[in-house]
Formats: structure tokens, sequence, C-alpha cells
């Protein structure tokens, strides 16, 4: 069974991220985060507290969803460790990121 990522589509939209993303997993989120192309998303929160390693391929998978859901869309990671946070610091990516422990709304 493919486990689920995209956990809520709405004008608050809900990823779960968890595991290990790499080169393997990255086509499959890729898929579910197309579903939230030409939604009406206000805010994408990405839950990260389950997420142990993630690699190139998986930042490109949220670069590529923040390109298509446009400039004005806040986005969150939430719950993330020190170590991943790095990586999104690494590639340049937190510059659009919102990082905190929780989101509230």
């Amino acid at each position: 069974m493919m486990a689920k990522y995209v956990i809520e589509i709405g004008e608050v939209s809900k990823v779960k991220l968890h595991g290990h993303i790499d080169a393997s997993v990255a086509p499959e989120i890729m898929e579910e985060l197309r579903e939230l192309v030409g939604k009406d998303i206000q805010t994408l929160v990405l839950y990260a507290d389950e997420l142990e390693y993630i690699a190139s391929a998986g930042i490109r998978a949220i670069v590529f969803i923040k390109q298509k859901l446009g400039a004005n869309i806040d986005v969150y990671l939430c719950g993330a460790s020190d170590t991943v946070i790095d990586v999104f610091k690494m590639t340049g990516i937190d510059r659009f990121l919102i990082i905190q422990d929780t989101f509230e709304g």
C-alpha cells in the first residue's frame, strides 16, 4: 500500500512528510502534490515531525508546488528536526518557508 502525503486540500492544505524522501519516493509525492494545482489554496502546511531525511529530489517537489501555487501562498514547515531544517537552509528554499514548531490555524 502506498503512503499518503497530502492529507487535506482546502484553503489551508496539509501535507505530511515522513520517513526518507529521496529519488525513489519523490515521484509519488510529486504526483500527490499535483492534486493541489488549480485549487483555491491560501496556505500550505508541510508537517515534518516524522521526516527523517530529505534529498534533493524531495526538495525539488516542494519547489515545484510552490512555483505552481504562486508567490502569494504561505508555506509552513512545521515540526522539522534541526537536521532537516539545515537541508532546507543549505538549499536556500527556507527563504519562502515559514519554519515553526507547530501550525495553529
